[in-house]
């Protein structure tokens, strides 16, 4: 196909008229489809339906089923996992998420079922009572700031937004957030406290870290004490074929001699049930000393019977890897159908540019500038939901108005064949009317300059 850029304005018109034709096709057929969040879909969620056997499972064919099943919860344990008590989580559930994060288990605490949550609770103690001791957040003379690689996770910069931190975007580069700029803002301003960082297939652009790019922001030297980075894990399992290796943030911090540097996040969320998994929090030990002591002010334990379902479910690394592959045999297909035809209706017209990642939950889509809202508008219209326009972006405002995250994991094959021609579709309208206009613009500034010309011409 031709260029866009090419077609001459009468040409990018007739094709603009017979898309129209085309879309007003798809908006009578009263369609409902959503490729809006990243969610796992029914068929993910039925794969770890085993999870509901347990205690049951235990108990074998005995007839003293409660007694096996209190004998069970009790084994191993210095408490009854029925009752209060294990602050950090039990140890099986430590050495599950300690192998998925690649850190020790002593360095993991396990509690509630969303990171999101303990990323959520991580800032607001650093907002009311600061970092190991440094001045608390909301007592600093100015707003504190952290840094937001851009494309991003929306739900980082609600955070931000919520607790009133001014938020600075970053580009994300193929291997990373750019290092020279976060180098730059890091070690000479004090009010940067954090970098908001999903290291493995980032939200949206499934870029992972190169190693590179991890051993540059292992060896920052912030100016403030209290500067972390917000080491989102998300998706540190969720390849689509054989595991790509990040590497290790904890490792590279302590060889560069800056053990409280980080905090990781991860949960099984998008391993097991969404609603109903468990969640954990990998540092230094400093910084988990510091968090332990406000972890016994909010609870008295955390839902142990949970973490023991998922360790009995998941007993170790290789079971993880094995799960996901079950995962990845549902996913890759999804991603197969948006990329093809992305690249069946859209490659050569060069009018947008989309990520190809090897695992996670995305696909971030970049089309012309000033052409996202629009593109979401009309596939509203026409019955397919998508992420706003913007959200990408910290105060959901994307300066170009040109990307578009799309989430592929949720609606079922022929769905997600149907979205995707009405998103390429609605992209390719935005692109002409996009260019129509510029075309008007520019004759409209040729003829203002030709009448200036003249006038000037005539005068003299």
């Amino acid at each position: 196909m031709s260029r866009y850029q090419d077609l001459s304005a009468s040409e990018l018109a007739r094709e603009l008229q017979q898309l129209r034709d085309h879309y007003c096709v798809f908006q009578q057929r009263g369609l409902t489809l959503n490729m809006a969040r990243g969610k796992p879909s029914p068929e993910q969620l039925d794969l770890s339906m085993p999870l509901l056997d347990f205690p049951a499972h235990a108990a074998g064919s005995s007839s003293d089923t409660c007694a096996i099943l209190s004998r069970e919860l009790r084994a191993g344990q210095p408490d009854d996992l029925r009752n209060y008590g294990e602050l950090l989580g039990i140890t099986e559930a430590q050495e599950l998420m300690g192998a998925i994060m690649e850190v020790p288990a002593k360095n993991v605490v396990v509690s509630g079922n969303s990171s999101l949550a303990l990323m959520f609770d991580l800032v607001s103690a650093a907002m009311s009572h600061g970092v190991l001791g440094s001045t608390p957040w909301q007592r600093l003379d100015s707003r504190p700031k952290f840094l937001c690689p851009v494309p991003g996770y929306d739900r980082h910069f609600a955070i931000c937004a919520y607790f009133d931190i001014e938020m600075i975007s970053v580009p994300l580069n193929s291997d990373g957030p750019d290092m020279d700029k976060v180098e730059s803002l890091v070690g000479s301003n004090a009010l940067v406290k954090g970098i908001w960082c999903v290291p493995k297939f980032s939200n949206p652009s499934g870029v992972v870290y190169t190693d590179a790019i991890v051993d540059r922001l292992a060896a920052l030297r912030p100016a403030a004490q209290d500067f972390r980075m917000y080491w989102d894990n998300s998706y540190a399992v969720h390849d689509f074929a054989s595991p790509i290796r990040l590497a290790n943030i904890r490792n590279r911090c302590e060889h560069h001699h800056n053990p409280d540097l980080w905090y990781q996040f991860a949960s099984t969320s998008k391993i097991t049930f969404a609603s109903g998994g468990i969640a954990a929090l990998s540092s230094s030990q400093n910084n988990l000393q510091d968090i332990a002591k406000r972890l016994g002010l909010r609870s008295i334990g955390p839902d142990k019977l949970n973490q023991k379902r998922h360790s009995l479910f998941l007993p170790d690394i290789e079971a993880v890897y094995a799960h996901m592959a079950k995962h990845a045999a549902l996913v890759r297909p999804k991603f197969a159908v948006v990329l093809r035809e992305l690249d069946n209706s859209l490659g050569g017209l060069d009018i947008g540019t989309w990520t190809r990642p090897d695992g996670g939950y995305f696909i971030s889509f970049t089309g012309l500038l000033g052409t996202a809202g629009r593109t979401v508008e009309l596939a509203a219209a026409a019955g397919v939901t998508l992420t706003p326009a913007g959200v990408t972006y910290p105060y959901g405002q994307d300066p170009q108005d040109a990307n578009i995250r799309i989430a592929p994991t949720y609606p079922t094959l022929p769905a997600l064949e149907e979205a995707s021609k009405i998103f390429t579709l609605c992209v390719r309208i935005a692109a002409l009317e996009q260019l129509l206009r510029q075309d008007r613009t520019k004759e409209a500034e040729t003829g203002q300059r030709r009448t200036k010309e003249d006038k000037t011409g005539h005068a003299g």
